[in-house]
């Protein structure tokens, strides 16, 4: 289903109009996300590169950076209709324009989880619905679980956090907090793993005592998310 109808003045500004507190994912506030993740992964370009110059290709920075390059091009000459929208187009657009794992992974994470929203503003617990669509979609794809050294390590307790917040009534700024909290902790806790997916783990016992960079970007979106819903 096609969301989205052409708009070359630019598409909506950061913010959530009509939702007090920002207490649903609407579609400014999800371009917004998206916009901060791409000047997070511009920002931190460098360091994603020299994570994965350690033990996989050195090229995790520069290909998400294209990729969000081109999703920014994307959202100037659409207004999406939905939060859906922006999330499933940011999708598809990684996957078209990024090579290597992290186009696919993130692509089909961000597809998954716009298809999982409704139409209307999505609810913190219909958020969770939408983030655990995208987790299961990474897991489905690269068959990774937490413990392998993967961006999974991150996203699965920011997930889990996220959960749990928003079952005690916390609502999404607060969701989004804690999950960013969660998922630099798992981000931190894969240093002394051993890799067991992906490229990391042709070093065997050499790829322990490096920061994952899968694990790192994946920070980075959860951190993007508190920043923008604070």
């Amino acid at each position: 289903m096609d969301h989205d109808t052409p708009d070359h003045a630019g598409a909506g500004a950061p913010g959530n109009p009509g939702i007090p507190g920002g207490r649903a994912l609407d579609a400014p506030l999800a371009e917004a996300w998206i916009r901060a993740l791409a000047a997070a992964v511009d920002a931190h370009q460098r360091e994603l590169t020299d994570l994965d110059s350690a033990i996989g290709d050195g090229d995790h920075g520069s290909n998400l950076h294209r990729g969000f390059t081109a999703v920014l091009a994307v959202l100037d000459t659409l207004r999406p209709a939905d939060a859906g929208a922006v999330l499933g187009r940011t999708g598809s657009t990684l996957i078209s324009k990024v090579g290597g794992a992290s186009g696919p992974l993130y692509g089909s994470a961000f597809r998954a989880m716009g298809a999982a929203l409704p139409p209307s503003p999505a609810t913190p617990a219909e958020f969770a619905g939408a983030l655990a669509a995208g987790l299961a979609a990474v897991r489905r794809l690269g068959g990774a679980a937490p413990g392998d050294k993967t961006l999974v390590d991150a996203y699965a307790p920011a997930l889990a956090a996220f959960e749990q917040a928003v079952a005690g009534g916390a609502g999404l700024a607060g969701a989004a907090s804690a999950a960013a909290e969660a998922a630099e902790r798992g981000m931190r806790a894969t240093t002394p793993l051993q890799a067991r997916k992906g490229r990391a783990s042709y070093l065997g016992p050499r790829s322990i005592g490096h920061q994952d960079p899968g694990a790192t970007s994946a920070a980075l979106l959860f951190r993007t998310l508190a920043d923008v819903t604070g």
